[in-house]
Protein backbone atom coordinates (compact mmCIF):
# COMPACT_ATOMS: atom_id res chain seq x y z
CA UNK A 1 0.00 0.00 0.00
CA UNK A 2 2.66 2.03 0.87
CA UNK A 3 4.34 3.86 -2.33
CA UNK A 4 0.83 3.95 -3.97
CA UNK A 5 -0.49 5.38 -1.09
CA UNK A 6 2.18 8.38 -0.94
CA UNK A 7 1.76 8.52 -5.17
CA UNK A 8 -2.28 9.05 -4.43
CA UNK A 9 -2.62 10.76 -1.84
CA UNK A 10 -2.90 14.09 -2.53
CA UNK A 11 -4.04 14.14 -5.90
CA UNK A 12 -3.11 16.29 -8.48
CA UNK A 13 -5.68 19.75 -6.61
CA UNK A 14 -4.17 18.67 -3.51
CA UNK A 15 -6.90 16.58 -1.93
CA UNK A 16 -6.83 13.80 0.98
CA UNK A 17 -9.99 12.57 -0.69
CA UNK A 18 -12.41 15.28 0.88
CA UNK A 19 -9.84 17.34 2.96
CA UNK A 20 -7.03 19.78 1.72
CA UNK A 21 -7.03 21.92 -1.91
CA UNK A 22 -6.26 25.20 -2.06
CA UNK A 23 -9.22 27.71 -1.80
CA UNK A 24 -6.45 31.27 -2.06
CA UNK A 25 -7.09 34.33 -3.20
CA UNK A 26 -6.23 35.19 -7.12
CA UNK A 27 -3.19 36.51 -6.87
CA UNK A 28 -1.44 33.78 -4.84
CA UNK A 29 -2.61 30.75 -7.23
CA UNK A 30 0.49 31.59 -9.69
CA UNK A 31 2.63 31.81 -7.00
CA UNK A 32 1.57 28.50 -5.49
CA UNK A 33 1.14 26.83 -9.00
CA UNK A 34 5.47 27.56 -9.34
CA UNK A 35 5.66 26.13 -5.39
CA UNK A 36 4.11 23.29 -6.66
CA UNK A 37 6.03 23.24 -10.04
CA UNK A 38 9.65 23.81 -8.40
CA UNK A 39 8.48 21.24 -5.60
CA UNK A 40 7.80 18.50 -8.30
CA UNK A 41 11.02 19.20 -10.36
CA UNK A 42 13.35 20.32 -7.87
CA UNK A 43 12.82 17.71 -5.24
CA UNK A 44 13.63 14.60 -7.16
CA UNK A 45 16.21 16.27 -9.03
CA UNK A 46 20.14 14.33 -7.74
CA UNK A 47 21.55 17.69 -6.71
CA UNK A 48 18.51 18.48 -4.16
CA UNK A 49 18.02 15.16 -2.50
CA UNK A 50 22.02 14.73 -2.01
CA UNK A 51 22.48 18.26 -0.89
CA UNK A 52 19.25 18.00 1.98
CA UNK A 53 20.58 14.29 2.63
CA UNK A 54 24.02 15.87 3.79
CA UNK A 55 22.31 18.57 5.50
CA UNK A 56 20.23 15.94 7.49
CA UNK A 57 23.42 13.84 8.28
CA UNK A 58 26.29 16.59 9.28
CA UNK A 59 24.57 19.32 10.24
CA UNK A 60 20.63 18.19 11.58
CA UNK A 61 22.59 15.43 13.45
CA UNK A 62 20.18 12.46 11.68
CA UNK A 63 19.20 9.81 12.14
CA UNK A 64 18.35 10.69 15.71
CA UNK A 65 17.84 7.74 18.35
CA UNK A 66 15.24 5.31 19.64
CA UNK A 67 15.45 5.02 23.16
CA UNK A 68 13.91 2.14 25.26
CA UNK A 69 12.36 4.22 28.75
CA UNK A 70 13.47 1.53 31.30
CA UNK A 71 12.19 3.13 34.48
CA UNK A 72 9.28 4.91 32.89
CA UNK A 73 8.03 1.26 31.56
CA UNK A 74 8.80 -0.50 35.16
CA UNK A 75 6.66 1.74 37.02
CA UNK A 76 3.64 2.25 34.04
CA UNK A 77 3.85 -1.43 32.43
CA UNK A 78 4.19 -2.20 28.59
CA UNK A 79 7.51 -1.14 26.51
CA UNK A 80 7.64 2.22 25.74
CA UNK A 81 10.25 3.63 23.37
CA UNK A 82 11.05 7.29 22.10
CA UNK A 83 12.12 8.65 19.08
CA UNK A 84 14.19 11.17 19.94
CA UNK A 85 13.45 14.23 17.86
CA UNK A 86 14.33 16.51 20.66
CA UNK A 87 17.72 15.53 19.76
CA UNK A 88 17.55 16.38 15.92
CA UNK A 89 19.63 20.34 16.03
CA UNK A 90 17.46 23.30 17.21
CA UNK A 91 15.35 20.79 19.27
CA UNK A 92 12.48 19.51 17.62
CA UNK A 93 11.60 17.73 14.60
CA UNK A 94 10.65 20.63 12.63
CA UNK A 95 13.57 21.07 11.28
CA UNK A 96 13.20 18.41 9.00
CA UNK A 97 10.87 20.60 6.94
CA UNK A 98 12.31 24.02 7.61
CA UNK A 99 16.09 22.62 6.07
CA UNK A 100 13.77 21.46 2.71
CA UNK A 101 11.86 24.36 2.40
CA UNK A 102 14.24 26.84 3.04
CA UNK A 103 16.58 24.79 0.23
CA UNK A 104 13.48 25.24 -1.92
CA UNK A 105 13.22 28.93 -1.49
CA UNK A 106 16.75 29.25 -2.35
CA UNK A 107 16.35 26.99 -5.81
CA UNK A 108 13.70 29.12 -6.45
CA UNK A 109 15.53 32.70 -5.99
CA UNK A 110 13.43 33.52 -2.85
CA UNK A 111 14.95 36.48 -0.60
CA UNK A 112 12.87 36.05 2.36
CA UNK A 113 11.35 33.09 4.47
CA UNK A 114 8.08 34.16 6.30
CA UNK A 115 6.25 32.00 8.66
CA UNK A 116 4.34 31.73 11.85
CA UNK A 117 5.05 30.20 15.42
CA UNK A 118 3.46 28.76 18.40
CA UNK A 119 5.98 27.24 20.50
CA UNK A 120 8.73 28.71 18.63
CA UNK A 121 10.39 25.52 17.52
CA UNK A 122 8.71 25.87 14.08
CA UNK A 123 10.31 29.79 14.27
CA UNK A 124 13.78 28.45 15.77
CA UNK A 125 14.00 25.90 13.45
CA UNK A 126 13.11 28.17 10.05
CA UNK A 127 15.41 30.72 11.33
CA UNK A 128 18.25 28.17 11.72
CA UNK A 129 17.54 27.22 7.70
CA UNK A 130 17.56 31.02 7.11
CA UNK A 131 20.87 31.54 8.87
CA UNK A 132 22.16 28.76 7.29
CA UNK A 133 21.19 29.57 3.65
CA UNK A 134 21.77 33.49 3.97
CA UNK A 135 18.13 34.40 3.75
CA UNK A 136 15.20 36.88 5.68
CA UNK A 137 13.43 35.52 7.90
CA UNK A 138 10.43 37.19 9.72
CA UNK A 139 8.27 34.93 12.01
CA UNK A 140 4.81 36.12 13.10
CA UNK A 141 3.94 35.18 16.81
CA UNK A 142 1.00 35.64 19.39
CA UNK A 143 1.86 38.09 22.18
CA UNK A 144 1.18 35.52 24.24
CA UNK A 145 2.97 32.68 22.73
CA UNK A 146 5.47 35.50 23.17
CA UNK A 147 5.55 35.69 26.89
CA UNK A 148 4.60 32.12 27.31
CA UNK A 149 8.07 30.94 25.00
CA UNK A 150 10.27 33.11 26.15
CA UNK A 151 13.36 31.46 25.30
CA UNK A 152 12.68 31.06 21.82
CA UNK A 153 12.07 34.02 20.83
CA UNK A 154 15.36 34.92 22.13
CA UNK A 155 16.74 32.35 20.37
CA UNK A 156 14.82 33.55 16.77
CA UNK A 157 16.25 36.77 17.55
CA UNK A 158 20.15 35.78 17.99
CA UNK A 159 19.53 33.77 14.91
CA UNK A 160 18.69 36.93 12.92
CA UNK A 161 14.98 36.78 12.74
CA UNK A 162 12.53 39.36 12.80
CA UNK A 163 10.31 38.94 14.98
CA UNK A 164 6.30 40.29 14.65
CA UNK A 165 4.11 40.07 17.46
CA UNK A 166 0.44 39.71 16.63
CA UNK A 167 -1.52 41.23 18.75
CA UNK A 168 -5.31 40.60 17.76
CA UNK A 169 -8.02 38.19 18.86
CA UNK A 170 -6.76 35.53 21.16
CA UNK A 171 -3.09 36.38 19.74
CA UNK A 172 -2.09 33.01 19.61
CA UNK A 173 -1.18 30.74 16.87
CA UNK A 174 -4.37 30.96 14.41
CA UNK A 175 -3.83 35.14 14.52
CA UNK A 176 0.00 34.19 14.08
CA UNK A 177 -1.08 32.31 10.71
CA UNK A 178 -3.65 35.28 9.48
CA UNK A 179 -0.78 37.84 10.42
CA UNK A 180 1.90 35.92 8.40
CA UNK A 181 -0.42 35.28 5.40
CA UNK A 182 -1.19 38.73 5.08
CA UNK A 183 2.60 39.48 5.10
CA UNK A 184 3.15 36.83 2.29
CA UNK A 185 0.30 38.63 0.26
CA UNK A 186 2.17 42.04 -0.10
CA UNK A 187 5.16 40.50 -1.77
CA UNK A 188 4.74 36.74 -2.99
CA UNK A 189 7.72 36.86 -5.67
CA UNK A 190 10.16 37.83 -3.28
CA UNK A 191 9.27 35.67 -0.19
CA UNK A 192 8.07 32.31 0.57
CA UNK A 193 5.38 31.60 3.66
CA UNK A 194 7.38 28.35 5.12
CA UNK A 195 4.06 27.10 6.54
CA UNK A 196 5.15 25.37 10.27
CA UNK A 197 3.16 22.23 9.76
CA UNK A 198 0.48 19.84 7.65
CA UNK A 199 -1.90 22.36 6.95
CA UNK A 200 -2.68 25.36 4.63
CA UNK A 201 -3.28 25.29 1.32
CA UNK A 202 -2.14 23.10 -1.74
CA UNK A 203 1.59 21.51 -2.00
CA UNK A 204 2.14 22.80 1.77
CA UNK A 205 0.48 19.45 3.57
CA UNK A 206 2.52 16.98 0.82
CA UNK A 207 5.61 19.03 0.96
CA UNK A 208 5.63 19.06 5.28
CA UNK A 209 4.96 15.73 5.06
CA UNK A 210 7.74 14.37 2.37
CA UNK A 211 10.15 16.06 4.77
CA UNK A 212 8.84 14.71 7.83
CA UNK A 213 8.76 11.42 6.61
CA UNK A 214 12.32 10.59 7.57
CA UNK A 215 11.23 10.48 10.87
CA UNK A 216 8.92 7.48 10.44
CA UNK A 217 11.33 5.62 8.07
CA UNK A 218 14.31 5.64 10.86
CA UNK A 219 11.95 4.94 13.60
CA UNK A 220 10.80 2.00 12.00
CA UNK A 221 13.98 0.61 11.26
CA UNK A 222 15.81 1.11 14.45
CA UNK A 223 12.59 -0.31 16.41
CA UNK A 224 12.62 -3.44 14.01
CA UNK A 225 16.50 -3.72 14.85
CA UNK A 226 16.27 -3.10 17.91
CA UNK A 227 13.13 -5.37 18.83
CA UNK A 228 12.99 -7.59 15.88
CA UNK A 229 9.61 -6.76 15.49
CA UNK A 230 7.18 -3.51 14.73
CA UNK A 231 5.98 -1.76 18.06
CA UNK A 232 2.50 -2.35 18.64
CA UNK A 233 1.10 1.21 19.30
CA UNK A 234 2.32 4.47 17.74
CA UNK A 235 1.53 7.53 19.83
CA UNK A 236 2.26 11.13 18.36
CA UNK A 237 0.90 14.54 19.71
CA UNK A 238 -1.57 16.68 17.31
CA UNK A 239 -1.80 20.45 16.47
CA UNK A 240 -1.37 20.73 12.61
CA UNK A 241 0.12 17.41 12.55
CA UNK A 242 3.28 17.13 11.29
CA UNK A 243 5.44 15.13 13.72
CA UNK A 244 2.60 12.85 14.00
CA UNK A 245 2.44 12.41 10.21
CA UNK A 246 6.16 12.19 9.93
CA UNK A 247 5.87 9.28 12.03
CA UNK A 248 2.46 7.55 11.03
CA UNK A 249 3.92 7.24 7.19
CA UNK A 250 5.80 4.59 8.01
CA UNK A 251 3.30 2.24 9.76
CA UNK A 252 0.30 2.38 7.61
CA UNK A 253 0.44 -0.76 5.85
CA UNK A 254 0.89 -2.30 9.05
CA UNK A 255 -2.33 -3.68 10.41
CA UNK A 256 -0.79 -4.95 13.35
CA UNK A 257 0.44 -1.39 14.72
CA UNK A 258 -1.88 0.91 16.10
CA UNK A 259 -1.34 4.44 15.42
CA UNK A 260 -3.09 6.85 18.30
CA UNK A 261 -2.87 10.69 17.70
CA UNK A 262 -2.82 13.28 21.11
CA UNK A 263 -4.92 16.07 21.04
CA UNK A 264 -4.85 18.72 23.88
CA UNK A 265 -8.09 18.62 25.86
CA UNK A 266 -6.80 21.59 27.60
CA UNK A 267 -9.05 22.31 30.79
CA UNK A 268 -12.21 20.85 29.64
CA UNK A 269 -13.55 19.83 26.57
CA UNK A 270 -15.64 22.95 26.73
CA UNK A 271 -15.32 25.16 23.38
CA UNK A 272 -12.81 27.74 24.10
CA UNK A 273 -11.06 25.65 26.79
CA UNK A 274 -9.42 23.15 24.75
CA UNK A 275 -8.10 22.14 20.67
CA UNK A 276 -9.18 19.06 20.33
CA UNK A 277 -9.56 19.40 16.76
CA UNK A 278 -10.68 15.61 15.98
CA UNK A 279 -12.16 14.86 18.71
CA UNK A 280 -14.85 17.88 18.71
CA UNK A 281 -14.73 19.12 15.51
CA UNK A 282 -16.45 19.43 11.96
CA UNK A 283 -15.25 19.44 8.71
CA UNK A 284 -14.81 23.05 7.18
CA UNK A 285 -13.10 25.61 5.69
CA UNK A 286 -9.64 27.47 7.58
CA UNK A 287 -6.59 28.98 6.02
CA UNK A 288 -6.97 27.85 2.59
CA UNK A 289 -8.16 24.11 2.82
CA UNK A 290 -10.49 21.86 3.80
CA UNK A 291 -10.10 19.86 6.90
CA UNK A 292 -11.70 19.38 10.34
CA UNK A 293 -12.03 22.19 12.81
CA UNK A 294 -13.74 23.55 15.81
CA UNK A 295 -16.19 26.02 14.71
CA UNK A 296 -18.39 28.69 16.53
CA UNK A 297 -22.29 28.95 16.10
CA UNK A 298 -21.41 31.36 13.33
CA UNK A 299 -19.22 29.00 11.34
CA UNK A 300 -15.97 31.03 12.20
CA UNK A 301 -12.87 28.93 13.90
CA UNK A 302 -13.79 29.08 17.14
CA UNK A 303 -11.50 30.14 20.27
CA UNK A 304 -9.00 26.94 21.43
CA UNK A 305 -6.80 27.24 24.19
CA UNK A 306 -3.61 24.31 25.48
CA UNK A 307 -0.98 24.51 27.54
CA UNK A 308 1.23 23.69 24.90
CA UNK A 309 1.30 26.58 22.87
CA UNK A 310 2.12 24.27 19.71
CA UNK A 311 -0.71 22.69 19.72
CA UNK A 312 -3.56 25.67 20.01
CA UNK A 313 -4.91 25.57 16.68
CA UNK A 314 -8.85 25.35 15.62
CA UNK A 315 -7.83 23.02 12.49
CA UNK A 316 -5.61 19.99 11.73
CA UNK A 317 -3.99 18.46 8.71
CA UNK A 318 -6.08 17.65 5.70
CA UNK A 319 -4.22 14.20 5.87
CA UNK A 320 -4.75 13.27 9.48
CA UNK A 321 -9.09 14.23 8.58
CA UNK A 322 -8.45 11.56 6.48
CA UNK A 323 -7.22 8.94 8.00
CA UNK A 324 -9.56 9.67 10.97
CA UNK A 325 -12.57 9.24 8.23
CA UNK A 326 -10.84 5.66 7.14
CA UNK A 327 -10.19 4.74 10.55
CA UNK A 328 -6.16 4.24 9.92
CA UNK A 329 -5.24 6.20 12.48
CA UNK A 330 -7.11 7.11 16.42
CA UNK A 331 -7.43 10.16 18.14
CA UNK A 332 -8.04 10.80 21.67
CA UNK A 333 -7.36 14.00 23.87
CA UNK A 334 -4.89 14.38 26.86
CA UNK A 335 -5.91 16.92 29.61
CA UNK A 336 -3.50 20.26 31.19
CA UNK A 337 -2.70 18.32 34.29
CA UNK A 338 -2.20 15.08 32.85
CA UNK A 339 0.15 16.54 30.18
CA UNK A 340 1.74 18.26 33.12
CA UNK A 341 2.39 15.13 35.05
CA UNK A 342 4.25 13.33 32.28
CA UNK A 343 6.62 16.63 31.70
CA UNK A 344 7.37 15.57 35.34
CA UNK A 345 7.42 12.31 35.08
CA UNK A 346 9.47 11.81 32.07
CA UNK A 347 11.94 14.58 33.21
CA UNK A 348 12.42 12.45 36.84
CA UNK A 349 12.64 9.34 35.64
CA UNK A 350 14.59 9.28 32.41
CA UNK A 351 16.33 12.40 32.61
CA UNK A 352 14.85 13.49 29.64
CA UNK A 353 12.73 17.39 29.64
CA UNK A 354 10.31 16.98 27.10
CA UNK A 355 8.51 19.63 24.96
CA UNK A 356 4.85 20.11 26.30
CA UNK A 357 3.68 19.62 23.23
CA UNK A 358 5.39 15.70 23.03
CA UNK A 359 4.50 15.57 27.14
CA UNK A 360 0.78 14.84 25.61
CA UNK A 361 1.74 12.13 23.83
CA UNK A 362 3.91 10.66 26.76
CA UNK A 363 1.07 10.94 29.11
CA UNK A 364 -1.19 8.98 26.46
CA UNK A 365 1.66 6.37 25.96
CA UNK A 366 1.70 5.99 29.83
CA UNK A 367 -2.59 5.72 29.88
CA UNK A 368 -1.85 2.62 27.04
CA UNK A 369 1.11 1.20 29.19
CA UNK A 370 -1.35 1.01 32.02
CA UNK A 371 -4.39 -0.51 30.00
CA UNK A 372 -2.28 -3.21 27.45
CA UNK A 373 0.72 -3.98 29.91
CA UNK A 374 2.27 -6.93 27.40
CA UNK A 375 2.72 -4.13 24.35
CA UNK A 376 5.09 -2.38 23.02
CA UNK A 377 4.72 1.34 22.37
CA UNK A 378 6.81 4.30 20.51
CA UNK A 379 6.49 7.57 20.94
CA UNK A 380 7.35 10.20 18.87
CA UNK A 381 8.99 12.64 21.72
CA UNK A 382 9.03 15.31 18.85
CA UNK A 383 11.02 17.94 20.79
CA UNK A 384 12.74 19.30 23.92
CA UNK A 385 11.17 21.38 27.07
CA UNK A 386 13.98 23.96 27.42
CA UNK A 387 11.19 26.21 25.96
CA UNK A 388 8.94 25.53 28.60
CA UNK A 389 10.62 24.98 31.66
CA UNK A 390 10.46 28.81 32.95
CA UNK A 391 6.47 28.72 31.94
CA UNK A 392 5.49 25.48 33.67
CA UNK A 393 8.02 26.04 37.02
CA UNK A 394 6.07 29.56 37.27
CA UNK A 395 2.79 28.48 36.58
CA UNK A 396 2.56 25.21 38.35
CA UNK A 397 5.41 24.39 40.65
CA UNK A 398 7.76 22.39 40.76
CA UNK A 399 6.59 18.54 42.30
CA UNK A 400 7.72 17.17 45.65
Amino acid sequence: MAENYFKTYPNKDGFFKEYGGAFIPPVLEAEMKKITDAYFAISKSHAFISELRSIRKHYQGRPTPVYYCNRLSEKYGGRIYMKREDLNHSGAHKLNHCMGEALLAKHLGKKKLIAETGAGQHGVALATAAAYFGLECEIHMGEVDIAKEHPNVVRMKILGATVVPVTHGLKTLKEAVDSAFEAYLKDPINSIYCIGSVVGPHPFPMMVREFQRIVGIEAREQFVDMTGELPDKVVACVGGGSNAIGMFSAFLEDDETKLYGVEPGGLSLELGEHAATMTKGVPGMIHGFKCYNLQDEKGEPAPVYSVASGLDYPGVGPEHSMLKDLNKANYDVINDKEAIDAFYELSRLEGIIPALESAHAVAYAIKLAQKHPQSSILVNLSGRGDKDIDFVVDKYGLPN
